[in-house]
């Protein structure tokens, strides 16, 4: 179906900026897995339809930070209630030696589902699950499963040189890799799959699992050295908490954003997940340099880290663009979650900061802060941006036809005055007509063709009970 005419929607929501957010439609032609036109548009002989009617369409949705092998460690106990790094320990951490190949392959097919059924067509998986001796490929087995469902995927290869203490007393097929070992492998990784086209399927990132913590400093830069030597882009943790600040400057006298400038770890091929914990000067040092954000506003408010400031971020010029990190802190992982998310809590951010006039206050609350269009963007055209994918992330002639058809079906939709807003204000998941990626539909009539969702949910139920005895939990 790379040739079709999509008819008669309701609402056209672009993912760029200004008076261009939004488009008129009502058809848009798909001719060899692009954008053809957008406009009043005549079936040409012998071409594909979708009717649109009563259906909204937006960009889909690019995911710039995951954790895929977290889909079954959603609500673990020990960790519901803790902050990051006490969590870390007791859900992650502990269960990470009990994924076996089988556990591992599914988590991700449940990750990957979770996200297609949000209409997302593009995920950035920061995947750190590596040791020395692993006995199976998980970088291959992530590949095969995107691959499965029709999805673009890009592997950030994540993984330590050097553990925090809180992982010192792990088994030793726990431990971390040498650095010439991690390096090695992300350039088998780069032969193997990485594309730089604009309209690549695959790509691969450097991304050790925290720039702080996971490496020493001159392993840090040289990760930079060789990334950039590859032509592949940068990506890890930064200042998710306070301990982030605390760290840098006990370990280095000098801030998360500065250390990393210190090591070549900004500028416009550089993305850091979370970027919470921000002071001014750090806010303009990376919007200098371009450095990207992967917002993941469900998991830093699960965890109690705070809620970034993307208005200060992009108008300082940092892109944005949103994630869903790991579903062991984030128990909705998926696009529309995390985009309705996004939206309450900048307002909520800056409705905070609002003080009486007598005190000096000058606004009531943050209703401002961020728009539809503003989110929609962040999530679509901005993770685009930050993971150099040129061409996707709007809805203009000439783009990849990535493309989520949404059916405002659902009572949450009755009622609307605005249905374009509908998938991100309403909340929950609409349910999608149709989600083509390079024009080829991937999910129809809200069923991913072949996937029997009653045997996923069974076989998830299965793994989490036998990775809950391999990690030795008592039921």
């Amino acid at each position: 179906m790379n040739n079709l005419l999509i008819r008669n929607a309701s609402a056209i929501l672009t993912g760029r900026r200004g008076a261009a957010a939004r488009h008129p439609g009502p058809d848009i032609r798909v001719q060899g897995g692009r954008i053809a036109a957008i406009g009043h548009l005549q079936p040409l002989v012998g071409e594909a339809q979708i009717d649109a009617r009563d259906c909204v369409i937006y960009p889909a949705w690019v995911n710039t930070h995951h954790h895929l092998f977290q889909s079954l460690l959603k609500g673990e106990p020990q960790g519901l209630n803790q902050n990051l790094t006490a969590w870390l320990a007791a859900t992650p951490y502990r269960f990470r030696g009990a994924f076996d190949e089988q556990s591992f392959r599914l988590a991700a097919r449940i990750g990957l589902v979770e996200l297609l059924r949000s209409g997302c067509a593009t995920v950035a998986d920061h995947h750190y699950l590596y040791y020395p001796g692993m006995p199976f490929d998980s970088a291959q087995i992530l590949f095969e499963e995107a691959e499965s469902l029709g999805m673009r995927f890009v592997l950030c290869r994540g993984g330590a040189t050097q553990t925090r203490q809180l992982e010192a007393e792990l088994p030793q097929a726990l431990r971390p890799e040498k650095l010439d070992d991690y390096l090695a492998d992300v350039e088998r990784l780069v032969a193997r799959y990485h594309d730089p086209a604009a309209d690549a399927m695959r790509r691969i990132v450097m991304a050790p699992t925290t720039a702080l913590h996971s490496t020493s400093p001159a392993e840090l830069r040289e990760t930079a050295r060789v990334a950039r030597q590859l032509g592949i882009r940068l990506h890890s943790h930064l200042s998710e908490t306070v301990d982030y600040l605390d760290a840098a400057r006990a370990k280095f006298g000098m801030t998360p954003v500065q250390f990393c400038a210190e090591h070549d770890w900004l500028g416009p091929d550089v993305w850091f997940a979370h970027l919470v914990k921000l002071l001014p000067e750090e806010v303009r040092q990376l919007g200098d340099t371009r450095t990207g954000i992967a917002h993941c506003p469900q998991s830093n408010g699960r965890l109690g880290s705070g809620i970034a400031d993307l208005c200060a971020l992009e108008a300082a010029g940092v892109p944005v663009s949103i994630g869903v990190d790991g579903a062991a802190s984030n128990e909705a992982a998926d696009m529309q979650s995390e985009a309705h998310a996004a939206w309450l809590l900048q307002r909520a951010r800056k409705g905070q900061l609002a003080e009486p006039r007598y005190a000096g206050g000058q606004f009531e609350g943050g209703a401002d802060a961020a728009t539809i269009e503003d989110v929609l963007r962040w999530g679509t055209a901005g993770g685009a941006q930050v993971l150099g994918f040129e061409a996707l992330g709007t809805l203009a002639v000439g783009q990849l036809a990535d493309i989520a058809i949404y059916r405002l079906d659902d009572p949450r939709y009755f009622g609307l005055h605005d249905m374009a807003i509908g998938p991100i204000a309403c909340g929950g998941r609409a349910s999608l007509k149709a989600l083509l990626v390079a024009g080829r539909a991937v999910v129809e009539d809200d069923r991913v063709p072949g996937l029997d969702m009653g045997e996923l949910g069974r076989q998830a139920s299965a793994a989490v009970i036998a990775l809950q005895q391999r990690a030795g939990v008592r039921r």
